[in-house]
């Protein structure tokens, strides 16, 4: 097993494991993908990625973490999308959305305009919706804990993005539940301190994933991939473990999640975290082998004989590129070349590969 093995996931076979994560751009009005993104995911694919997930895609227009999100809670939100999946698959790469609520932290500005709390007056909204009422942190408004109808209305959104992104073309869609977002809110006694059926044990608290999941599966077809991204640590002794990680693994697997894409960190702030080259890798490790399910592994993978080692051992089964891809959009092609593996080039830059 190496880096560009081809591997098949239900009837997708990836023609390597190199995999773009989804990443902000916080470049849309109302939800509406753009150029930007066309040209944005377009590169990677022209680049060589196997498969190129957008950013996180919203499930409601009040789960945005900033107004410039992207967004799949409208019908009107299909075509934009679609045409990126066409460039996508034209040039031989698998497009892929990631289905996303912001929770507690929603409705902030950008990051290159500070990040903070954005006012309703601003374009921002309220209330912003979480497990419990516990806010992010000073800076931000504090939210309203959701009821148990509010939960399934939001689990009914999942879904209902669900289906937009099978009529976009859309082949993967993974289930955002890192980060310190809503779904991962759940997860974490930190964030979720309810003492109904969705708080308190790990049963309860991965409650809303599981139906999320299975609502999902009800209307995503049998035979096309669904990936679940986590933070498979809050680095708190007192928040979620990499040990439930593999618990909530386990409880997935068998309700429709064929790969964990293993992050960690996002819930709250404060919290030391050991960041440098692979440092997300030994958790994609564990859940893989405890677990028996398909990981990625993400986060400061840069060189190709990093991210092929992390194959070669087992570590995980794709490697999920971010930032360098940003940095190197044909970065596969490239890896291609430096471990001396044959990958076809775009026909237009086949004199690059000479």
């Amino acid at each position: 097993m190496h880096l560009f093995e081809p591997l098949k996931i239900r009837s997708l076979t990836l023609k390597h494991r190199v995999v773009v994560s989804p990443m902000c751009q916080y470049s849309s009005q109302d939800g509406f993908a753009s150029d930007w993104h066309l040209v944005q995911l377009g590169r990677f694919a022209v680049g060589g990625a196997a498969l190129v997930f957008t950013e996180a895609n919203a499930v409601t227009a009040d789960g945005r973490i900033s107004p410039a999100d992207l967004g799949i809670w409208k019908d009107e939100h299909i075509e934009p999308l679609a045409r990126i999946v066409r460039f996508i698959k034209a040039q031989g790469a698998y497009a892929g959305t990631q289905l996303a609520h912001a929770g507690r932290k929603a409705s902030t500005a950008e990051p290159w305009n500070g990040g903070k709390a954005v006012d309703v007056k601003d374009g921002g909204w309220r209330p912003v919706y979480a497990p419990s009422a516990i806010p992010f942190n000073d800076t931000y408004v504090p939210p309203t804990a959701l009821d148990k109808a509010g939960i399934q209305r939001i689990v009914a959104a999942f879904a209902d993005a669900a289906k937009r992104a099978l009529a976009a073309g859309f082949e993967v869609v993974e289930i955002h539940s890192a980060h310190g977002y809503l779904l991962h809110e759940f997860l974490s006694p930190l964030s979720n301190q309810r003492t109904d059926e969705y708080g308190g044990s790990l049963q309860n608290r991965t409650r809303a994933v599981r139906e999320v999941t299975e609502a999902i599966r009800k209307v995503w077809p049998e035979n096309l991939p669904l990936f679940l991204r986590i933070s498979a640590t809050d680095y708190h002794p007192d928040g979620w473990t990499p040990e439930e990680s593999v618990e909530l693994a386990r409880m997935l697997k068998p309700l429709g999640v064929d790969l964990i894409d293993c992050s960690s960190g996002g819930l709250i702030g404060g919290v030391k975290i050991p960041v440098g080259a692979g440092y997300q890798v030994p958790f994609a490790d564990k859940v893989r082998r405890e677990a028996g399910i398909l990981t990625g592994a993400v986060g400061m993978i840069t060189s190709p004989y990093q991210a092929d080692q992390i194959i070669r051992n087992g570590n995980a089964d794709v490697a999920i590129m971010a930032r360098e891809m940003l940095r190197h959009p044909n970065w596969a092609l490239s890896a291609a070349r430096t471990l001396k593996q044959k990958v076809q080039w775009p026909k237009q830059h086949e004199r690059a590969d000479d």
